[in-house]
């Protein structure tokens, strides 16, 4: 679409989802045995035909920029692209201090692009949006920015921005995870939350920006900054998530954020639902990624232990020898030996596990290597001696460990 750039921000650190992002940034975590976090957010610009997209890495950064180099390369059309941006210190020798600073320390690239709304979006939910019908909203409003929102209960949404509006979707009120949360008029269990979205007029976020940036007493961030600056102003209106519609989907909208082991492992059991909320099958809405070339998963019986898969998903690559896999999420390459049962568990791929295993409410990092007869999620006090343990006794088991030899 002419006249619109993306600026999706990917430099997060994610370190409540250590020890997934020890190694990489939380974009980079894999999700749903074949994706990574940022893949959700590319596919919502891509599906909408919205190709010029500038990519901010910052920490550990290198593993995304591989998945998008393999999966997200643009080349050769003319005025379409999806570029990763690295933190370049254009402005000094420091990281980028907050989402507003981030856009800030790359202006330029906005400015020789020249477009007339700008789309900065988060990189680290899992939820599919039609980003055209959140621009047409923008310019039905005449506004100078819009921030895209949803429904939260009361009790999750001080976890986030939280939104007054009125009847005509004009912002009149806006508080950066407040304490106690302003609930929706008539409505005492909900709140109205920023979703990270926003939709800038261009000339207005230079504006913006470049104030906020002289101001030495502002975190230069959108939430904690621009937002309640701009709104007392006027022209900054809500864009209501749930009115979004793609074809295909269910009536109900889908958003997850995944900022938590205990959410990141919900949001895939989630997918394993009889009919999930959130799909992978619709083909009005393609889910792209970087596939690598591999064979069709195969399942082996063994003697008299015969393969049992219910309410799964299984990864190319993947070869199941007379195992048990229960609601269960397998990446990519994922070697289960005969015996074995994996039940309510997310694998990024690339694991063995040896035979006669049990394993349980476990989520198993890439390169992991478990020996024959070992027990995972059962005994949690034990697990915690050996493993990090999520408050609610998800046990996560860390990239490259050898469990048992």
């Amino acid at each position: 679409m002419a006249g619109v750039l993306g600026m999706i921000l990917a430099g997060g650190e994610g370190t409540r989802l250590m020890p997934l992002t020890a190694s990489r940034s939380k974009p980079a975590v894999p999700f749903g045995g074949s994706y990574r976090l940022i893949d959700f957010a590319l596919n919502n610009f891509v599906n909408a035909d919205l190709m010029r997209i500038y990519v901010l890495t910052q920490f550990k950064s290198q593993s995304l920029f591989m998945h998008m180099k393999k999966g997200w390369n643009v080349a050769g059309i003319t005025d379409r692209y999806i570029d990763p941006v690295p933190a370049q210190m254009r402005d000094g020798k420091r990281w980028y201090e907050g989402t507003a600073d981030a856009i800030y320390q790359n202006i330029r690239f906005i400015e020789v692009a020249a477009p007339d709304e700008v789309c900065i979006f988060g990189s680290d939910h899992i939820y599919k949006m039609d980003i055209r019908q959140m621009l047409d909203f923008h310019r039905r409003k005449e506004a100078q920015l819009t921030v895209s929102a949803l429904r939260m209960p009361i009790e999750k949404a001080s976890q986030f921005g939280v939104i007054e509006v009125d009847t005509e979707g004009q912002m009149i009120g806006f508080e950066e995870k407040p304490a106690h949360p302003k609930c929706i008029p008539g409505e005492p269990e909900w709140a109205m939350v920023s979703m990270g979205n926003y939709i800038f007029e261009a000339c207005a976020l230079y504006r913006e920006l470049r104030e906020d940036a002289d101001n030495k007493n502002s975190t230069h961030d959108f939430g904690k900054d621009v937002i309640p600056k701009m709104y007392p102003q006027g022209g900054v209106y809500v864009y209501d998530f749930s009115t979004n519609v793609i074809k295909g989907e269910r009536k109900e909208t889908y958003w997850r954020d995944v900022g938590t082991i205990e959410s990141y492992w919900e949001a895939h059991m989630d997918l394993l639902d009889k009919e999930p909320a959130f799909s992978l099958y619709n083909r009005s809405w393609p889910l792209h990624t970087y596939y690598p070339p591999l064979p069709p998963a195969t399942f082996i019986d063994v003697d008299d232990t015969k393969v049992k898969i219910t309410d799964s998903l299984v990864s190319g690559g993947s070869y199941i020898q007379g195992a048990n896999i229960y609601k269960s999420v397998l990446g990519y390459r994922s070697n289960i030996g005969a015996g074995s049962c994996i039940s309510e568990s997310v694998i990024l791929g690339d694991v063995k596990i040896g035979a006669g295993c049990t394993i349980k409410r476990t989520i198993i990092d890439k390169n992991v290597e478990i020996a024959p007869g070992t027990v995972i999620g059962e005994n949690i006090e034990l697990d915690k001696q050996r493993f990090h343990v999520s408050p609610s006794g998800i046990v996560v088991i860390a990239k490259g460990t050898k469990v048992g030899f």
